[in-house]
């Protein structure tokens, strides 16, 4: 038993097995008071009525909530711009970068005063079946010009109605950001060798950003997108040899069907070899200046981020903890060099560019530690293959496998508990795990071909998110009880039949310390996903392990991104990809439409706080 931080922490995993206990921990007195202060007096966490599994093509939410449509792919942030057309030949490059982007994800609310706001949302990549009336068969230079334009970032204004919050069309900080739009690199990698190009010969300014996944925002009050997998839009059709630097990034002569090398000559391999090391980073924007270029942080480390939690340790530095979402990868953590200045905003724009990159080591016996990825440690040195820490930054996952990190079955987002110094990160699943000799099975990585999924959490040595040691165990395994009963496949034991679901991949905490839940996972409802049904979002509580799931998603979807107003009784949930690979559907405006990607704004009909 270890008591630390307010975590009463029973490891239920011996042997690489399943013993059947959750763990829990136990919240401190002042944290106590702080979720008392939000949820009704006497009342549990978690006090809304759980909604069943589901196949529809809609939002389920649970009795006495109510859910509406804030904003899908294709609606125009300008007053100027022509709307989304359902004849999809009719929709144009030039529209698209004025309208809401496709394929929302993680995103970020941002409070002005009591009547405005701004959301800053990820749009992620697109779906040319959904995209193109010849489904991307026969890709056009006017086609991969309107396909940049739906990537990258939307930035909305929103403002409090007589019905809640709503988009404001004519609202000062509406803003696009795409594939193309310029942004400065900044940190170690600035004009390192590998990020010149042609276009821009001294590696300091960058052309766009794309595939962003999830996000993190700062105490600042900037916006941090993170890019993903940038790989799929990089080939050739030239014959070129891909380094082992390119492969390990999953960079090779094939794209992932995108087609933009054939057509933008930055993402042909082998006419601008150094593009693809311009990707991969995190990107801080300061979503109140329209006007301010967007910024490369490159001391964060390139990899394929998922999202970005950032939290001010007790001594003041910025820690920001990242995952790097590909099978057999790992979860970095970042340290700032310099203190959070909370009297002096403009004195806080730089801290992501001075600091100190760590990448995870996780023991078998409930231990970890963070393995330095600074240049002249553990063997990062230029007789290894690391010229200088610009080196390590540009190639963070060789560097990683060097210094011993732990290989983890895809890490996803991570949270940080918002009362107690405890962190999350959702293991969405692994095909690999246990067949590739370079991923075995154990530690926080229990199972073999884990097509399921956990969420590994961890507390720092005396609470401090800056130390070099931790202690983790798992909040919990997916898993389909139903199925597998007895087995590790079934879960951990606050896993039931009527609340089971694979794939954890979005997370955060509301004010209160309830733990949100989203997946990303199988929703064919069938074989080993029996009775799982489609994607949904589900709320834990950290205290006692209880799970229930919240709401359900319509057909084919990910649900994906949240963000709650400061009174907590507002919710932003993203609805991605309905309809993806042919599948029957037509959300959310029904009647046969193309489905869209969506923002919805979820209340209770009462007015209270979500989750209560």
């Amino acid at each position: 038993m270890i008591e630390q931080g307010g975590l009463s922490r029973r490891r239920f995993l011996g042997a690489g097995a399943v013993l059947g206990a959750a763990a829990f921990f136990t919240l401190s007195p002042m944290s106590r008071s702080l979720a008392a202060a939000l949820a009704p007096s006497g009342s549990p966490l978690l006090g809304f009525k759980a909604v069943p599994a589901s196949t529809a093509d809609t939002l389920v939410v649970p009795e006495g909530y109510q859910v509406e449509r804030l904003i899908s792919w294709g609606d125009p942030l300008f007053a100027d711009v022509a709307a989304f057309s359902n004849r999809l030949s009719d929709n144009t490059a030039a529209q698209q970068k004025r309208q809401f982007g496709d394929n929302n994800d993680g995103m970020s609310l941002f409070p002005v005063d009591e009547q405005t706001a701004i959301l800053a949302v990820n749009n992620e990549y697109t779906n040319y079946e959904l995209m193109f009336e010849h489904q991307g068969k026969n890709m056009s230079a006017a086609d991969v010009e309107y396909a940049q334009a739906a990537h990258g970032v939307s930035i909305l204004t929103l403002t409090q109605q007589e019905k809640g919050w709503r988009f404001d069309i004519n609202g000062r900080f509406n803003r696009r950001i795409d594939a193309n739009t310029p942004m400065r690199i900044s940190g170690p990698a600035q004009g390192h060798k590998l990020l010149k190009t042609k276009a821009d010969p001294k590696g300091e300014v960058a052309l766009g950003t794309f595939n962003n996944c999830a996000n993190g925002m700062t105490p600042w009050g900037t916006y941090l997108t993170c890019e993903e997998n940038f790989n799929g839009y990089f080939g050739t059709d030239a014959d070129l040899e891909i380094s082992s630097e390119f492969a390990r990034y999953g960079i090779g002569r094939k794209d992932a069907g995108y087609s933009w090398y054939k057509f933008d000559q930055r993402f042909d391999l082998s006419k601008e070899p150094n593009e693809p090391h311009r990707f991969g980073w995190v990107v801080e924007i300061d979503p109140r200046d329209p006007s301010a270029l967007p910024v490369k942080r490159t001391a964060l480390g390139r990899f394929k981020h998922e999202n970005a939690e950032l939290v001010i340790a007790q001594d003041g530095r910025v820690v920001v903890y990242l995952g790097d979402d590909e099978r057999g990868e790992h979860i970095y953590r970042f340290v700032s060099r310099d203190t959070y200045n909370p009297t002096n905003q403009d004195a806080n724009r730089n801290l992501l560019d001075e600091g100190e990159l760590f990448v995870a080591k996780f023991n078998e016996d409930g231990s970890g530690e963070w393995l330095s990825l600074c240049h002249g440690q553990n063997g990062l040195t230029a007789e290894n293959g690391f010229a200088n820490q610009a080196d390590i930054l540009i190639h963070a996952r060789q560097a990683a496998t060097f210094v011993g990190a732990t290989t983890m079955d895809r890490p996803e987002w991570v949270a940080v508990h918002p009362h107690e110094p405890m962190v999350f990160c959702t293991l969405t699943n692994n095909k690999n795990r246990g067949v590739a000799d370079s991923q075995p099975v154990g530690g926080p990585n229990p199972r073999a071909e884990n097509h399921y999924g956990q969420i590994v959490r961890w507390v720092p040595t005396a609470g401090e998110h800056t130390a070099k040691d931790f202690q983790w165990d798992l909040f919990l395994m997916a898993g389909n009880p139903n199925l597998y009963g007895g087995t590790p496949y079934a879960g951990s034991s606050n896993i039931t039949a009527d609340n089971m679901f694979n794939s954890p991949d979005g997370i955060g905490f509301d004010q209160a310390g309830r733990l949100w839940i989203q997946t990303d996972g199988n929703y064919s409802n069938q074989g080993d996903f029996v009775g799982q049904g489609n994607n949904q979002m589900l709320c834990a509580d950290p205290k006692t392990g209880e799970v229930r799931r919240f709401l359900t998603g319509p057909v084919a979807c990910e649900i994906t991104g949240l963000a709650f107003t400061p009174d907590q009784k507002t919710l932003f949930v993203g609805v991605q990809h309905p309809g993806e690979k042919g599948a029957p559907s037509s959300f959310p405006l029904g009647d046969h439409t193309v489905p869209r990607s969506s923002v919805m704004v979820i209340s209770r009909t009462d007015g209270g706080v979500i989750g209560t």
